[in-house]
């Protein structure tokens, strides 16, 4: 069987992709990920079918299209309408290339994330089928048809949907689970790291995609840090925070693999990005979520509903809120009970036989 995966050409809708298309290779099968931009880093057999993409420049073109959606969709209440138009241009540039990988490569079956629409139009286009992942905490399905492509080309029906969230904080539905597996990359974890730690540790973490505005996330837990009997780490600090003088318990770092680093023993704060918030689930740890843009806000709602974390906004992290996140008991517990959720998920293997079953 030959499985094509298509994914958005950004980092956090490719790596979430991987477990799933590693298991499908380590059975027996052949596998390509069709991708642009930062997703070409991978680590599988890719191919790039839009050269030269610019993530950057298609979603500054395209709320110059839509400026009356910029501020709801800066504060996450814009639903999937930006989301729509903006993922609808870059699948726009996607197309040509994902048809002609199919054309040449000629898969069995086609598995694709909800933002990558591109995936079921080449499903429709070879009269295969086509498997949505999420990659999220969002309704996939739902995404999926926000997306507004020039043309309106035809786009297949799922065969299957795989739900990597876990039901207590994103709902069920028909849809097949699959445990979420943290990308931890290949990056080794500073020994400091990887002990476990005296006292509580609180890693800080920031988004691999810039959004418009400053972010000062980093710049208020490095102030509110001090009053706190905590280490706080930041990682990746911003050009404001680094430059700052940090209080004695305050470090910093370079890039890590977070889900790691969590397993060691830590909380998090962090700007609400599904993969970091499925790695601090998955981790079993407390996470304090700053709402913010696109989906940030509705992650950090759903997480906070569950009482597996704590969202909030960046004007209202103070040294109370940081004591709050190492030492309630409900938000710990509540977060060891997801964890359990998640370890109970069937495994990106056992998913396999149900995509050579899809469409049958």
């Amino acid at each position: 069987m030959r499985v094509l995966f298509v994914s958005a050409p950004l980092t956090g809708h490719a790596f979430p992709l991987a477990p799933l298309a590693r298991a499908v290779r380590e059975a027996g099968h052949e596998v390509l990920l069709a991708t642009a931009g930062d997703g070409l880093r991978a680590d599988l057999p890719v191919r790039d079918v839009a050269p030269g993409f610019r993530f950057g420049a298609v979603a500054a073109a395209t709320m110059l299209r839509h400026p009356l959606l910029i501020r709801s969709e800066m504060a996450g209440t814009g639903g999937t309408r930006m989301v729509g138009h903006l993922f609808g241009a870059v699948n726009d540039r996607l197309i040509p290339g994902v048809l002609a990988a199919a054309r040449q490569w000629r898969p069995d079956r086609i598995v694709y994330e909800p933002l990558a629409a591109a995936g079921a139009v080449a499903a429709a286009a070879m009269d295969v089928p086509g498997i949505l992942h999420e990659n999220s905490l969002y309704d996939g399905p739902v995404l999926l048809a926000a997306t507004r492509l020039r043309g309106r080309p035809a786009l297949a029906a799922p065969a299957a949907v795989i739900r990597i969230a876990p039901a207590s904080v994103a709902g069920r539905g028909l849809h097949l689970p699959m445990r979420p597996i943290p990308h931890t990359g290949g990056e080794p974890l500073p020994a400091w790291l990887a002990e476990p730690p005296r006292r509580p540790r609180v890693l800080v973490s920031r988004s691999t995609v810039a959004q418009p505005g400053p972010d000062r996330l980093m710049s208020r837990v490095a102030a509110a840090a001090e009053s706190v009997d905590a280490d706080v780490v930041l990682v990746r600090p911003d050009r404001r925070a680094a430059a700052r003088t940090l209080p004695p318990n305050v470090r910093t770092t370079g890039w890590i693999p977070i889900a790691t680093a969590l397993a060691a023993g830590a909380a998090i704060v962090h700007h609400g990005g599904a993969g970091t918030c499925l790695a601090a689930l998955a981790a079993g740890v407390p996470q304090l979520i700053v709402r913010g843009a696109g989906d940030r806000r509705h992650n950090a709602e759903l997480v906070a509903a569950r009482g597996a974390g704590i969202a909030t906004d960046e004007r209202d992290i103070t040294p109370g809120l940081l004591t709050r996140l190492i030492s309630d008991p409900v938000v710990a517990t509540a977060a060891r009970e997801v964890s359990a959720e998640i370890a109970a998920m069937p495994p990106p293997r056992d998913l396999v036989e149900a995509i050579r079953q899809a469409g049958r």
